[in-house]
């Protein structure tokens, strides 16, 4: 399934994330569907919703979830994800209302992730871009996800990137290497906040190169 989503979307998604995490936060209650949604947002896609504390000009992750496929509308994937985000990420605790003063939102819509097929497993290390595409690692029951801005963020290079996917499966650094081992790979659009409820950015990764 193809992936457009113009400004004025962007915009709806994040605005709507955060909408979502306030007033669960507030009244412990779902917001609904609004019914001004964009057609588009209706359509099926996976999204993350990943939460940043802004402190002393640095950024630390305070929550990250989401679907990498979904079954549902993006609109209704964007608030659960966004509540669970704040609510359900087991690393951290809960967000209390008075801390979405200092988080900033990303929302990252998913493309439908592929299955990268090779002969060598070392061929994975020419098939996948920096900055343009996130990786699913699957083998058996053990599944494990990051998103293209991750090895941008924190300058990994693709076999960093392929170990560090397989560890979020659960799995040791070199399983990528390793014959059943399954790699997926997917591109996304980001809405980032500039700073709390501030200024949106609209980041097609699909459109970077290296």
């Amino acid at each position: 399934m193809s992936l457009k989503l113009n400004f004025e979307d962007c915009l709806f998604l994040i605005k709507l994330a955060r909408k979502a995490i306030q007033t669960f936060l507030e009244k412990r209650e779902k917001i609904d569907v609004p019914p001004d949604t964009p057609v588009n947002l209706r359509e099926q896609h996976g999204v993350f919703i990943t939460l940043n504390k802004n402190t002393n000009e640095s950024k630390n992750l305070r929550g990250c979830i989401g679907f990498s496929q979904s079954n549902f509308p993006l609109v209704q994937a964007t608030i659960e994800a966004a509540i669970s985000a704040a609510t359900a990420d087991p690393r951290f605790p809960r967000v209390k209302k008075e801390e979405m003063k200092s988080i900033t939102i990303d929302v990252s819509v998913l493309t439908t992730p592929t299955l990268m097929e090779v002969d060598d497993p070392r061929d994975y290390l020419k098939k996948i871009k920096i900055g343009r595409d996130g990786l699913i690692v699957e083998r058996n029951y053990n599944i494990g996800l990051l998103l293209p801005q991750v090895p941008v963020d924190l300058e990994w290079d693709v076999e960093d990137f392929l170990a560090n996917s397989c560890m979020k499966a659960g799995l040791t650094p070199d399983a990528w290497l390793i014959k059943g081992t399954k790699i997926y790979k997917f591109s996304c659009i980001i809405m980032r906040e500039n700073h709390p409820n501030g200024a949106v950015q609209c980041i097609d990764m699909a459109k970077i190169s290296n």
